[in-house]
């Protein structure tokens, strides 16, 4: 955005703010999920806008978890698609995972918008758009729809800026969910096996940087990461940040 100086304190979320509704114009994100910016921008403050150390704990076995799966999927969005389109295809190539759209609001127009924006920013066979999609038993909603080559195969699935019964669905299919959600109270978040509470503009970047690093490591080593990882603690850990840090507001009166 220009006109914002570089000492304005929510500089930052302004400029994501308007990244999101070029998404929007181009047809990637839709108004219900210029609402959901909203409200993870709430919680964000609350964070304090920074990765804490519960979302680098979680980034660690959030990259090994893809890096030892089999067939790992990233789950796209159109929120995502507009934020971290290069993210997502460098994070996909060094994880070989694939990629595959899935919106709730769902239009094949959008989904198509949304595939070709990925595929120029670099990623390769993205799914999700075929004419003959497989279903999530169980679910109802658009989001059912799934590539049978992607999500419907996978054994773990990344996704961000996610609703609950989607999470819990998969997760009866056996497959592993990692999310990146900025409410640690969510549904999602609560379910999933890996939750990185942090804004996606930040996760995704230290996704792909955690997988180049543990890309180098054994099968052993990674299992060792995934078998000590707590989720309930990092949760906890998130929650008792947020607490402390309402607290120091209270005091101070400002950021």
């Amino acid at each position: 955005m220009e006109g914002i100086p570089p000492s304005h304190p929510r500089k930052k979320s302004l400029e994501i703010r308007e990244r999101l509704v070029d998404g929007f114009r181009n047809g990637l994100a839709c108004e219900p999920g210029l609402i959901a910016q909203g409200r993870g921008e709430a919680f964000d403050y609350l964070i304090g806008e920074r990765t804490e150390w519960f979302a680098e704990d979680a980034v660690r076995a959030a990259a090994a978890c893809l890096l030892l799966a089999k067939w790992p999927v990233i789950s796209v969005n159109g929120n995502l698609a507009a934020l971290c389109p290069k993210e997502i295809a460098a994070l996909a190539k060094a994880t070989n995972a694939k990629v595959e759209v899935n919106l709730f609001y769902r239009t094949e127009k959008r989904a198509q918008a949304i595939a070709k924006a990925l595929r120029k920013a670099g990623c390769v066979g993205v799914l999700g758009t075929e004419k003959r999609l497989a279903a999530i038993p169980e679910l109802f909603s658009e989001r059912r729809k799934v590539s049978p080559e992607g999500m419907f195969k996978a054994d773990a699935v990344l996704l961000a800026m996610e609703d609950g019964d989607r999470t819990r669905a998969l997760m009866r299919m056996g497959k592993k969910a990692i999310a990146i959600d900025l409410n640690p109270l969510s549904v999602t978040a609560r379910e999933a096996d890996i939750t990185i509470v942090d804004n996606v503009v930040r996760a995704m970047p230290a996704l792909v940087e955690a997988a180049k690093r543990l890309a180098k490591e054994s099968d052993a080593k990674l299992l060792a990461i995934l078998l000590e990882y707590d989720n309930g603690k990092v949760l906890d850990g998130a929650l008792l940040h947020i607490g402390r840090r309402l607290q120091w507001l209270a005091r101070d009166g400002h950021d």
